[in-house]
């Protein structure tokens, strides 16, 4: 199943913010990551949003794969570059998952083979 990184990004330092952007691309190709978003400023259509805030989504193949990732040295450049360039909220999300209590049946029915 699907994954996927869902990113409240603040740009600090452009200078950084393109060297972060830059190495952290890299890496999530390798690890089979693909932008679905990438720094879009959102329509609110409800609550508030700074206007400086951006938003990025990434997919990976798996949760695994995601977080192999986030813990690999290849981005271990980028997280250290991210320090100076960019202030976020990071979140791991798996993909079709339905929770309880939110509206969502409790159970799921069987996919067809």
């Amino acid at each position: 199943m699907a994954a996927y990184v869902i990113s409240e990004v603040e740009m600090l330092d452009e200078t950084q913010g393109r060297r972060y952007r830059e190495l952290a691309a890299g890496s999530i190709a390798r690890y089979g990551g693909r932008y679905l978003v990438r720094g879009a400023a959102p329509v609110v259509a409800e609550g508030n949003w700074p206007a400086s805030v951006r938003i990025v989504i990434v997919e990976f193949p798996s949760m695994e794969r995601l977080r192999a990732w986030y813990a690999s040295a290849d981005y271990a450049e980028a997280l250290a570059v991210r320090q100076a360039a960019l202030d976020r909220r990071l979140l791991f999300v798996d993909g079709a998952h339905i929770s309880p209590g939110l509206g969502w049946p409790d159970e799921l029915p069987p996919q067809a083979p």
